[in-house]
């Protein structure tokens, strides 16, 4: 149970709006998923129930939560402003929007890459094993390794030492977080693999093996989301012509 300072009203709702994110991150709570109820989370976070719904009408405001009414309250996005700036998150057919950003994805990753295995500084090739690492781990335990992925493919972005290159970054954020929200864990294997590929050709110092594996990690992913679109595109048309 959380405990909170009975501080400025308005702060604390804040507070909670910011606690309810990471609950919906850390625990996770998938995207078409509910989260608990009201009297739920308000035991949960040892607050009133007023300040639960502020809590959540400010992520229905960032396009995190929707309420249904008779419904509950739903995972949206999992992807803040910060993190999407340019509110591709909020675009309503997750699919295409996943298949388009690998679309730009396969355009400008595996260059990225490629100047990251010329450019990276020693202890920006130490901190990239060492976030593969961490996101391997977590992967492997079944915890959250999403914020970690995204921090690994943000280490590669900032090894190009290209700085229009970093003003991409957000881009590649929402597509690590779209991608993952639709997948989940069906690609652990694969992702460890060619994420390790990546990361050993940049330590060798070898702009075209990283330019490759990256291009098959993109690969291996996108092959991935097609399967899984074409199942749901098949589910969708059952429920829709299946009944009579």
């Amino acid at each position: 149970m959380y405990h909170f300072e009975k501080a400025d009203k308005k702060l604390l709702g804040a507070q909670i709006e910011d606690e309810l994110m990471n609950f919906i991150l850390q625990e996770p709570v998938a995207v078409g998923e509910k989260i608990p109820n009201e009297f739920e989370l308000a035991e949960k976070f040892g607050v009133g129930r007023s300040t639960i719904r502020e809590a959540v009408k400010g992520l229905v405001s960032k396009g995190i939560l929707e309420v249904k009414r008779g419904s509950g309250t739903f995972v949206v996005s999992t992807c803040t402003a910060e993190d999407d700036p340019l509110g591709l998150s909020r675009l309503q057919d997750k699919y295409k929007l996943a298949l388009e950003l690998f679309d730009v994805r396969l355009m400008i990753e595996p260059e990225i890459a490629s100047l990251a295995a010329e450019y990276a500084q020693k202890e920006e090739l130490v901190q990239l094993e060492k976030l593969c690492d961490e996101t391997e781990r977590l992967y492997l335990a079944g915890k959250n390794h999403i914020p970690k992925d995204i921090e690994f493919h943000t280490c590669i972005a900032r090894c190009s030492k290209n700085r229009v290159v970093e003003t991409l970054v957000p881009v590649i954020n929402t597509a690590v977080l779209t991608f993952a929200n639709l997948t989940h864990r069906t690609l652990m294997q694969e992702t460890i693999e060619t994420h390790r590929a990546v990361v050993n050709a940049i330590i060798d110092r070898d702009p075209v093996g990283a330019r490759c594996a990256m291009v098959m990690h993109l690969t291996y992913n996108r092959q991935a989301l097609v399967r899984l679109w074409k199942e749901h595109q098949k589910k969708e048309h059952e429920n829709t012509h299946g009944q009579g």
